[in-house]
């Protein structure tokens, strides 16, 4: 039948589909959007003759229809602005219509055209009319006929005005049917065999062995009978031959084909298991590529689900791309217009999923493939090299961006290009600084160019432990797709190489010991490489309660005291069933863990990362009510059972955003994919507790099968981003900014004065700071600036980091966030109120910015759909900020290199880490004999290779730490470079490391089995100066034995902070927060009392050039302040330098 749309008239305020005339649906297809205007000067006109002027192959002559909507894809009947469309004319928006102060969207159409049409300059012919009847008779052939007139008075139309097509004419009767049977008769149809005397019984089963009422059982298409109330049906003439295949179908269950088996009897029964269908996931994106014009190239994704996806779309700059309908994308002969954002789109029956966008850039013929003038990078240099020619302590030794690049030309059109190019250093400079006393070596890159990329590997490492108290989840399993790959060491520990390509890393941890609920968590991860800690919280398991399953057993879900429960569970009699689909009987030992919104300190353990997928494709965020995880036993044999047509109650008045209520869904998570799953809606009910009040209640039906993880939420379209970054210390320069810093969002309801609950939490989300920053999900609202809150904290390796604070006043310079934006915001650190608190998370009032304040236009909050200007923010634009707190320790390498982004890693027989993604740390344990903290150096040269003899790799710079029992002596935990094999992999040096404290100090002991290792192992370094210690560092990995401590790992800050904390417990395999000053130590020191005349080392950075006050100076005062702070920790016995566990002391009053 022919579908009728609304007709809309001309001066309309909410317009979105105007037609021409009826039309029928099967012959007509909408273009492309188009985007002729903008709406400056009077307004927006993208009238049909401007679009035929670009774009005349893509518009029909006659189109039927014109939809409109803005570029931000809002509907045009949802601007609320007054607008006029017409098919035949086009789509026009007055600013003069749209009141005081009122302008026109940014419009974009769209025509409705019949199906491959093409565009007439000629005549316009009228409609086909339907085929003539076929005239053949029995077994003969005919010719049909169809006529079109011309509609078109001034010019002559080209074509035929009828054509013809072959027709066969019916069957003769007493044809003969090709169809053979093994056994009984062929149907009348022709397309089966029947035995009359046959009967197939069956049952049907669902997910999780419940039964299965209304399953369709079909053969050849055709619907045979349908499954009854307890999944069983009859189908009486099906021939048992061994050849006869049916098809069971259920909602929400991938459809299955059997093959009845053979049988000789007259009643065969057959028993079906489903499965439930899997929601289309992605698997791989499209990756991004630099091509130059006139090449080739090719984007692929890669969907799975059950059943496959049957339909691909690509999007070029979310523009459909027309006639691109498989997996595989191809664009060849490659102009400047092709550069953008690529992604597809795949759908089929179980709905649509959108991937990840890839970047296309297409570079000129000629042009460089990289800028090969190098950016701006500062880095650090030692206390001792002030630069009079800078005024300061940093140099300029610059830095090539790893954007991809297009390397050699390649014609080959594949979907991973073979080799991987990045922008990087083709060629450097040593240049020598001239400080206290020396020269220092520094490279200096001077060119950059296209090379290819350093082999980076991303791992995610940390610790499962309870949300309540910290017990280690030990020995537990973790699975990823349904495979186990790892497990947690007895410290709950773990380290989890990231796949190549992985889109979503997704693992779930399981609990032998049945003590914590299975923990499913998409954890962010570096598509860099290098490590990211995560720490995962566990719910402990909820002590089962005893029902019975003949009875209607009610269950109540709240774990805050003193009020009123959330949900009730409510479980009809003989409602359990094994796994095999019988009906359990008996007493069941029931455990409900419920996730309570109300109670803050639970937002962490939240499972996943609270998102779907839209029914357009698109990965949308949940805002929940509340998750229980379901674990139902038979009392008698601990065995697992399912339950169907459970009840589930939400109080009603606990969802105090009354515009939530009518969106309220229940959810089952996917542990596979990290995403949750539409269960069914809820709907709202008044009902008696018994004799109390009435109260009102959101109702709804589920079945508990093989998930057990499921959630009340709804979606949120008020969405924001967040832009924070993290740094070393409290100089806050763009130099100093640290990767790899896990950054969390916990979202709050609104404020009371605001219609919701002012304690609850709504969603948890995480994100990993990388060159720029990071841009962290929140939900945010325009009209009122306190409806949503959010609490923001990080993390790096376990270690929590300082917010800047806001007591007693705000310091917008310091915060990052200019006044009035930073008031509206109503930004606060956690100890604003009480100094006693923590001071490692601020809170804000997440204000979307106005599209008319200048000064919210430039971040901290972004509007949802300004992801990209979030991520690309320059530094100068507003962010929120967090600080690490560190000790007393500087590290300088002569080729500079980030050790939070392994791409900058530099080909050079200087490099402090010769091979990438394989990092060795080794340190030395020093003690000091003495009243003060004594800093120590290490300097590192080439000792035994020719291309590096004499040569600076490096120094070290660290403070010892003074024992906690005994006042005068301290320790130190000194990094030296390691002996091996140099960048080329052909040769071995014993790197020459001198071991330097500050001011009088004496070596008073050198470890004997150390000593005789150096010895036993030539050639041995010259020993004369007894104020210091060198030694050709060993080959071998020593151990505590020897005062030497040596971890190899894919990630250097891993390494580091693993050899640290057994250096600091004086063990080989062993860890400690606390330096253990008398074991495992390789070196003793003598230290007297520092004159006080003298400045320290650390000192001396303030001291050495008094006549400049500059920011980078009044940086190091702040760190030197924090420093101070760090001391009083450690005197009250508390460790305040950086922890080799990842964990700082918590104090409480």
């Amino acid at each position: 039948m022919s579908l009728k749309y609304l007709f809309l008239f001309f001066g309309i305020t909410a317009a979105s589909v105007v037609l021409a005339q009826e039309i029928h649906p099967d012959n007509y297809e909408w273009t492309t959007w188009f985007n002729v205007d903008h709406p400056g000067g009077r307004g927006d006109y993208e009238q049909l003759d401007a679009i035929r002027f670009y774009y005349r192959a893509r518009v029909c002559e006659s189109p039927q229809a014109i939809e409109a909507r803005t570029t931000d894809w809002i509907p045009a009947r949802e601007t609320g602005e007054k607008v006029h469309a017409d098919p035949t004319v086009g789509f026009w928006c007055l600013n003069e219509e749209q009141g005081p102060n009122g302008n026109c969207s940014n419009y974009a159409v769209r025509f409705l055209c019949p199906k491959d049409s093409t565009v007439n300059i000629q005549g316009t012919w009228g409609p086909w009319t339907d085929w003539s009847p076929c005239p053949a008779l029995c077994g003969q052939v005919g010719v049909q006929l169809r006529y079109r007139s011309c509609q078109s008075h001034s010019m002559p139309c080209s074509g035929s005005k009828v054509e013809r097509k072959s027709c066969d004419g019916p069957e003769c009767p007493g044809s003969v049917c090709g169809l053979q049977c093994v056994m009984g008769k062929v149907n009348a149809d022709c397309d089966a065999c029947m035995c009359e005397q046959h009967i197939l019984l069956g049952s049907v089963r669902s997910a999780g062995g419940l039964t299965a009422e209304g399953a369709a059982i079909l053969r050849s298409d055709k619907l045979l009978t349908l499954t009854d109330h307890n999944g069983h049906f009859r189908v009486p003439g099906i021939c048992p031959d061994g050849n006869t295949t049916l098809t069971v179908s259920l909602r929400g269950h991938a459809t299955l084909n059997v093959v009845v088996p053979s049988s000789n009897e007259h009643t065969s029964v057959l028993s079906v298991q489903l499965k439930r269908a899997d929601k289309l996931h992605v698997l791989s994106s499209p990756m991004s590529k630099a091509k130059r014009e006139g090449q080739s190239t090719a984007f692929c994704c890669k969907v799975a689900g059950t059943p496959q996806p049957d339909t691909y779309q690509w999007f070029h700059n979310n523009s459909l791309i027309e006639k691109q309908s498989d997996s595989m994308l191809v664009l060849k002969d490659l102009l400047p217009e092709h550069a953008g954002e690529y992604y597809c789109k795949a759908m089929g029956p179980t709905g649509s999923i959108k991937t990840n966008p890839a970047i296309l850039r297409v570079i000129g013929r000629d042009e460089p493939s990289c800028k090969p003038t190098p950016e701006p990078h500062l880095i650090r240099l030692p206390h001792d090299c002030y630069q009079n020619s800078t005024n300061s302590f940093y140099y300029d030794v610059g830095k090539c961006p790893s954007s991809t690049c297009a390397g050699k030309l390649d014609k080959g059109i594949r979907c991973k290009d073979k080799v991987a190019y990045c922008c990087g250093v083709a060629q450097m400079e040593k240049k020598e600084l001239t400080c206290q006393g020396y020269q220092l070596p520094v490279k200096v890159v001077t060119e950059c160019g296209c090379q290819k990329c350093v082999d980076a590997k991303a791992i995610v490492h940390g610790r499962a432990i309870a949300a309540d108290n910290g017990e280690p989840m030990r020995f537990g399993h973790i699975f990823m797709n349904g495979v186990r790959i790892s497990r947690t060491g007895y410290k709950g520990t773990f380290s989890i190489p990231v796949p190549p390509y992985t889109e979503r890393l997704v693992l779930t941890f399981v609990d032998n010991m049945q003590k914590f609920i299975n923990t499913t968590k998409v954890l962010p991860f570096n598509t860099k490489g290098g490590a990211v800690y995560h720490e995962i919280k566990l719910l402990r398991k909820k002590a089962p309660v005893t029902i019975s399953s003949a009875e209607t057993n009610t269950l109540e879900l709240g774990e805050v005291e003193d009020q009123e429960a959330m949900v009730q569970i409510q479980i009809p009699p003989q409602s359990f069933y094994k796994e095999n689909g019988e009906v359990f009987t008996g007493n069941v030992n029931a455990s409900i863990t419920f996730l309570d919104p109300r109670d803050v300190s639970t937002a962490a353990a939240a499972q996943s990362d609270l998102n779907f997928v839209g029914d357009e494709g698109d990965t949308l965020p949940l805002r929940t009510y509340g998750m229980f995880s379901v674990d139902f036993r038979g009392e008698e044999n601990n065995e697992p059972l399912n339950a169907g047509e459970v009840k589930v109650f939400l109080d009603a008045a606990q969802v105090t955003m009354t515009e939530h209520i009518d969106m309220m869904k229940l959810w089952s998570l996917n542990p596979e994919t990290g995403l949750w799953e539409e269960e069914g809606s809820l709907q709202v009910e008044k009902k008696k507790r018994g004799k109390r009040e009435e109260r009102t209640f959101l109702i709804g039906n589920m079945e508990i099968r093989e998930r057990r993880l499921f959630n009340l939420d709804v979606p949120e379209s008020r969405r924001c981003y967040v832009k924070v970054r993290a740094f070393r210390g409290e100089r806050y320069s763009a130099t100093d900014q640290v990767e790899g810093v896990v950054v969390s969002l916990i979202n709050m309801e609104p404020i009371a004065g605001y219609s919701s609950n002012p304690r609850a939490w709504g969603r948890f989300d995480s994100a990993v700071t990388g060159p720029n920053g990071a841009c962290l999900p929140a939900f945010c609202d325009e009209q009122k600036p306190d409806a949503y809150s959010a609490h923001v904290m990080a993390n790096l390796g376990g270690e929590e980091l300082e917010a800047v604070p806001s007591a007693p006043k705000l310091n917008p310079n310091l915060i990052g966030v200019p006044q009035p934006y930073l008031s509206k915001l109503n930004y606060r650190r956690s100890d604003h109120e009480d100094q006693r608190m923590k001071k490692t998370s601020f809170s804000i009032n997440v204000a979307k910015p106005s599209p008319n304040t200048a000064e919210e236009a430039n971040g901290p909050v972004y509007a949802f759909e300004n992801l990209k200007e979030c991520e690309d923010a320059s530094f100068s634009a507003a962010h929120f900020r967090f600080s690490r707190v560190e000790g007393d320790r500087y590290d300088y390498n002569t080729v500079p290199f980030n050790e939070d982004d392994p791409m900058s890693w530099t080909e050079d027989y200087l490099s402090w880490w010769p091979k990438p993604m394989e990092y060795r740390a080794c340190y030395i344990k020093i003690k000091i004999n003495g009243p003060h903290e004594i800093n120590v150096r290490s300097r590192n040269m080439g000792g035994t290779h020719p291309k590096t003899v004499g040569q600076l790799y490096g120094l070290r710079d660290t403070r010892s730490i003074r024992d906690m029992d005994q006042s005068t002596i301290s320790a130190v935990c000194l990094e030296f470079k390691c002996s091996g094999m140099l960048y080329d992999q052909e040769r071995v040096d014993r790197t020459l490391v001198k071991v330097i404290p500050q001011g009088s100090c004496k070596r008073d002991h050198v470890n004997a089995m150390l000593q005789e290792y150096l010895v036993n192992h030539l050639p041995l370094a010259v020993n004369n100066d007894t104020n210091e210690f060198t030694m050709l560092a060993p080959l071998d990995p020593l151990g505590h034995n020897y005062g030497i401590y040596t971890v190899t790992d894919q990630d250097p800050r891993t390494a580091k902070e693993i050899a640290l904390g057994r250096c600091f417990d004086g063990t080989s395999d062993g860890t400690s927060r606390v330096m253990k000053s008398n074991e495992g130590v390789a070196l003793t020191f003598i230290c007297g009392d520092h004159d006080a005349t003298q400045p320290s080392v650390f000192q001396a950075v303030q001291g050495s050039q008094s006549q400049t006050l500059t920011s980078v100076v009044r940086g190091e005062e702040r760190q030197n302040r924090r420093r101070q702070r760090a001391n009083t920790s450690r005197n009250s016995k508390r460790r305040s330098t950086r922890n080799p566990e990842g964990k700082r002391t918590k104090t409480r009053n």
